[in-house]
Parts: structure tokens; C-alpha cells; sequence
């Protein structure tokens, strides 16, 4: 497998997790933190891929704000992805290794491959759904299932 179509699949796998996920956290007693984190990984996805595609202008994006509206999240969510898999899409292997550059944390100038980055918000996205299954769980309900295996095996 090729590392474009890895990372597409990739986003996809945190998809249907965050999907499955955010039905849950729409009959949370308390939906506050949990609304918090996923707006967060809207927010990530779009600050990155800003960072990318519009250095060395800064985007000035927050990394917690906006903080999305318990109805908007699904489709903040759907932007986020949708944008970031046709961005995908349009790479070719080779780019996906180069370095891109972006303005960071301190205002420096900074770099990393393309991979990396798209790598990164998959794997943030797995951390903070895992604190959303948290969150669930200590307001009495049961998480459902959002392993990557999940996806993969079938019974025989």
C-alpha cells in the first residue's frame, strides 16, 4: 500500500470513529468537554491544513476556536475531511515525503513531510476521541466499539 492511499484510509478509519463517537456525545447529560475536544479536532485539521497551504502568510487560526454548536459538529466535521482528502488525493507520492513549510507555535519558521502532518492529526484524533470515550463513560454511558480492528476483521 502506498503511503497517499494509507493515509486517506486512515482518515477515514477516524471518521466513522468520530461519527460513532459524536452520536454518543449527542445524549450526554453534559455535552460541554466533550463538544470542546471534537470542535478541537475540527479546528486542528482546518489550522493545518491553512498552515500548509497558506505559507508563509499566517492563518492565525486557534487550535480550541471556534467552538462549534453541538448541531453544527457533523458538518464542520465533513468539511474538515472532505478538504483534507482531496488534498490528499492530489499528492503524489513523492510530494507526500517532502517537506512542507509553516508558520509554528513560536511564530518561526518551521518544516516537516507532508506525511508527517497528515499523520499527526490521525493520531491526535485517536488521542482525543479516546478522552471523549472517557467522558461518555463517566456520565453512565457505554462507548461503542471504534478500534481500528473494528474495521478490519470479519467473522468467518
Amino acid at each position: 500500500m502506498q503511503i497517499r492511499d494509507y493515509l486517506i484510509e486512515t482518515f477515514k478509519f477516524n471518521n466513522r470513529s468520530n461519527l460513532m463517537v459524536l452520536e454518543k456525545i449527542k445524549v450526554l447529560p453534559d455535552t460541554t468537554e466533550a463538544v470542546r475536544f471534537f470542535s478541537h479536532l475540527i479546528n486542528s485539521q482546518n489550522k493545518w491544513l491553512a498552515r500548509i497551504v497558506h505559507y508563509p502568510n499566517d492563518p492565525n487560526m486557534d487550535w480550541w476556536e471556534p467552538l462549534y454548536p453541538l448541531e453544527r459538529l457533523e458538518k464542520e466535521w465533513n468539511k474538515s475531511l472532505a478538504k483534507w482528502i482531496s488534498f490528499l488525493e492530489k499528492k503524489t507520492e513523492e510530494e507526500l515525503f517532502e517537506d512542507v513549510k509553516f508558520i509554528g507555535f513560536d511564530g518561526g519558521h518551521w518544516a516537516a513531510p507532508l506525511k508527517d502532518i497528515a499523520l499527526q492529526l490521525n493520531y491526535h484524533s485517536i488521542h482525543h476521541r479516546a478522552q471523549i470515550q472517557t467522558i461518555i463513560r463517566s456520565q453512565g454511558l457505554t462507548p461503542d466499539f471504534v478500534d481500528y480492528i473494528g474495521m478490519k476483521y470479519r467473522k468467518l
